[in-house]
């Protein structure tokens, strides 16, 4: 296989892991200036032709991750649970008032 058929299969690789509304736990930034902190929550957005998925973050930040420069995944089933059942105690509380 050569070079190109390799990035070729990463990059669908990427597409087919994090599709858009992926959710996604940024570990760590690499050599970004104003990296985003970690332990922050994003959604991918999409996956562009090099493999970078391109989030918004739940801080209001939208950036690009690289995948061997930054280190992130998936959110858990758990997580995601956790995440639904504040959404619908809010909401709740949203319509109670």
């Amino acid at each position: 296989m050569n070079r190109l058929e390799a990035e070729r299969r990463f990059v669908q690789r990427m597409k087919d892991n994090y599709p858009p509304g992926t959710r996604i736990l940024l570990l760590q930034m690499g050599d970004d200036p104003h990296p985003i902190e970690a332990g922050t929550r994003g959604t991918v957005v999409g996956v562009d032709d090099i493999g970078t998925l391109h989030c918004h973050f739940d801080n209001g930040r939208q950036l690009g991750i690289v995948p061997g420069e930054d280190t992130f995944r998936k959110l858990t089933e758990e997580e995601l649970a956790e995440e639904q059942e504040m959404a619908d105690s809010q909401d709740f509380g949203m319509k109670m008032q």
